[in-house]
């Protein structure tokens, strides 16, 4: 093809040439941008999806006018959008801002609400200051119109002289309230030389800061004063899928929902983030303010505010407490184990509200709970308005926050929301460390993921959606709500023959058989065997941390340093003491943070196991995630054993599956790496599909994955372990013997 006939897109493309999949891959996506649908777009680890989506996203969007929003929760990714977005600039520059939320931003530490009253009036005081200059010049001119002899100049001075004094007058008591001295500079001063610097490359929120901090500015409100029709925009999920923010940034960027092309990387965590920004929580500590904050009102709906929040504390309390049964030792939680992250307590029923729903009916007391609700909301409004007009006024120094008002809207959502299909009303419990008291907490959890990104979908041009690990693609279309995608999956191109991927037959890992000493023997045998015939590091993932401390101390006797990452304890020290060792083993559970979203380069590691099928536990919330899935998709023919149950296929199955590739993904990560991929359980299996059939996960692998496999017998992974890394001269000086 001749220069003159390249591609558009290859201007945004940085690299000498693209890889073959990823050339198709980007004709694929502009011809799908060009006729505004979605795309889903699987592409293996380690083979550049980011350049692939963004190159035709970016040019797609310069011919039509449009910004493109490129998204992750993940925050190597956004280290990565940085670094590959620098040079897209470099080869074609474009106008590229990195967004990060106004807390990580703040130079004075203040909350959302402070903020927004801090830069009204902050705006109101450089409008005051205009007007006074305005007036001030006003009348000086027509001083010197009325010395010269015009009467008329004369009257109006006086006129302007009224209005001088009145602008002046407010302009002090503005001085009085509460201002942003830093937001004041951004408006006073000249701040060119700050979008110049800004658009010269691409800035960090951190470099924004530090800039900021230098000049006396905010560059929180810099950035977002100076974006207005950007090429690309770098955030986080939570910029787009809460509904409120996502509104706020669309008009941040200047461009209607129409006008955006949005890029969600790693896709496959979509589903959870929804659920997650959907949810709705109440404390019990938040109604006790509530309550507190009532006692000094002598305002109409206080008495009504009372009745409904005090019943449906007394309701929560009740709850949780019978929960815990006589003695602190109940069925469904035990007062012993509540800690301090928060622990289920199931309220919801089959047949009848949820527990807490009728333990507050049952407290409620007065003329009805809607006509407490109403007054409840009105005067939590009236309240939060005062709250604002006496921090804008500098009556306050701080913004206070109206409890009532948080906790009546909750109620009204938990009470007319909570029987709604998807909704899964819940409560939970916690242990204050400080007073080592238990309180609890109210939450409204949305199951069904569609029913907050539809909204999102059906708004923007077009969006795609891209992970290493997205397929079923029509699983995924029908879990956020995508109609008629362009799909397209690319597996490694990187040479076969430089990784191996092995299905160890062992006994499976059912978890009535993980205590089992003749399981753990064949297990911790296989992963001996992997430690003692890699040449490097070996990376162990469990379908727990309890698992993997398990085998941790049943491989104390290998001949290398062993690395177990723990849960609650940051695993960044961990990870770089692993990866120097060169001869180390780190075990850790492929639902911790190791297991997506960092890479193990190279040398970093040469062999990867995940042990078992890790399915996660199946606690109350997540069966009613099965259950809403089920009720919702119904029965689906998934192509084997004549289909199964939706629920357990889209909310268990697929995740779990999903998550195993995100993990054996770590390494194999350049056309020059190689390594061995092992998953160790017989369920993995080509054999299981008809010895093992319904227990068998093999048929939810892709095809291309599934002709990879190679099954093996456990006693046959150190021979073919030998001869797959001494084909490739990988050992250091004589290989091990066999």
């Amino acid at each position: 093809m001749a220069a003159s006939d390249s591609p558009d897109y290859l201007r945004y493309f940085p690299k000498p040439s693209p890889y073959d999949n990823q050339r198709e891959a980007m004709d694929g996506i502009r011809d799908a941008l060009d006729a505004g649908r979605d795309v889903l777009f699987e592409g293996a680890c380690g083979t550049g999806k980011t350049l692939a989506a963004l190159a035709p996203a970016l040019a797609h969007a310069r011919e039509t006018n449009k910004t493109v929003v490129i998204t992750t929760n993940v925050h190597q990714q956004m280290r990565q959008f940085v670094r590959e977005a620098r040079e897209i600039h470099d080869a074609a520059p474009i106008r590229a801002v990195v967004f990060k939320g106004k807390g990580s931003m703040c130079h004075i530490d203040v909350d959302y609400q402070e903020c927004q009253v801090l830069r009204d009036n902050t705006h109101e005081v450089v409008d005051a200051e205009r007007d006074k200059r305005q007036l001030e010049e006003r009348q000086q001119a027509l001083l010197e119109e009325s010395r010269a002899g015009d009467g008329e100049a004369a009257e109006a001075r006086e006129a302007v002289l009224d209005e001088l004094a009145s602008v002046e007058d407010e302009l002090e008591d503005l001085r009085e309230g509460n201002v942003c001295e830093r937001y004041y500079e951004n408006l006073v001063g000249d701040t060119d030389d700050f979008y110049e610097w800004l658009y010269d490359g691409v800035r960090t929120p951190e470099d924004i800061y530090e800039y900021a901090e230098e000049a006396g500015l905010c560059g929180y409100e810099l950035l977002k004063d100076g974006i207005e029709g950007v090429d690309l925009a770098v955030c986080n999920y939570h910029h787009l899928l809460d509904p409120g923010i996502r509104a706020q940034f669309f008009r941040w960027l200047g461009r209607d929902p129409e006008d955006v092309v949005v890029v969600f990387d790693e896709a496959h965590n979509v589903e959870d983030a929804a659920r997650d920004h959907a949810a709705k929580t109440l404390t019990e500590n938040t109604l006790d303010s509530a309550l507190a904050e009532l006692e000094a009102v002598e305002r109409t709906g206080a008495d009504a505010a009372e009745r409904v929040l005090a019943a449906f504390r007394d309701a929560l309390v009740d709850t949780y407490e019978s929960a815990f049964g006589p003695g602190g030792d109940g069925p469904a939680v035990a007062r012993s184990e509540v800690g301090a992250n928060w622990l289920d307590v199931p309220v919801a029923n089959d047949d009848r509200r949820d527990d807490l729903t009728l333990a507050f009916l049952q407290s409620y007391t007065g003329p009805g709970i809607r006509e407490d609700l109403d007054d409840a909301l009105a005067l939590g409004d009236a309240l939060d308005e005062a709250y604002d007009e006496a921090y804008r006024s500098g009556e306050t120094t701080t913004r206070r926050e109206c409890f009532v008002q948080q906790a009546a809207e909750f109620v009204e959502s938990y009470v007319e929301d909570g029987g709604e299909l998807g909704q899964y009303p819940t409560a939970a419990v916690r242990r204050d460390e400080s007073t080592d008291d238990v309180y609890g907490r109210a939450e409204l959890y949305t199951c069904i993921p569609r029913d907050v990104t539809t909204d999102l979908f059906d708004a923007v041009h077009a969006s795609v959606l891209m992970s290493a690990t997205l397929r079923p693609f029509d699983v995924t279309a029908d879990v956020l709500g995508l109609d008629d995608p362009a799909t397209m999956a690319f597996g490694l191109q990187f040479p076969e023959d430089r990784r191996r991927t092995f299905a160890v037959d062992t006994e499976p890992l059912f978890s009535s058989k993980r205590e089992d000493p003749g399981v753990q023997r064949e297990v911790a045998g296989v992963l001996r065997d992997a430690v003692a015939f890699t040449p490097g590091n070996c990376l162990f993932f469990f379908p727990s941390y309890s698992e993997a401390e398990r085998y941790h101390g049943l491989l104390s006797d290998v001949d290398a340093a062993r690395y177990l990452d723990e849960p609650g304890v940051a695993a960044d020290d961990l990870r770089e003491s692993f990866v120097a060792d060169r001869n180390g083993v780190l075990f850790t559970s492929l639902w911790g943070t190791l297991a997506e979203g960092v890479s193990f380069d190279g040398d970093d590691a040469r062999t990867v196991a995940v042990v078992g099928v890790p399915y996660p536990h199946l606690d109350a919330r997540a069966e009613a995630v099965q259950d809403a899935y089920s009720r919702t998709f119904g029965y689906r023919d998934d192509g084997r054993h004549g289909g199964e149950d939706a629920g357990w296929r889209y909310a268990v199955e697929i995740p779990t599956v999903r998550k195993t590739r995100q993990a054996v993904g770590r390494v194999i990560r350049s056309p020059d790496d190689f390594g061995v991929r092992m998953l160790v359980d017989r369920r993995y299996t080509k054999a299981s599909r008809t010895e093992m059939r319904k227990y068998s996960v093999n048929p939810t692998f892709p095809a291309e994955v599934r002709r990879e496999l190679v099954d093996i017998d456990p006693e046959r992974l150190r021979v073919s372990m030998l001869n797959f890394f001494t084909d490739l001269d990988a050992y250091d000086g004589s290989p091990p013997s066999p």
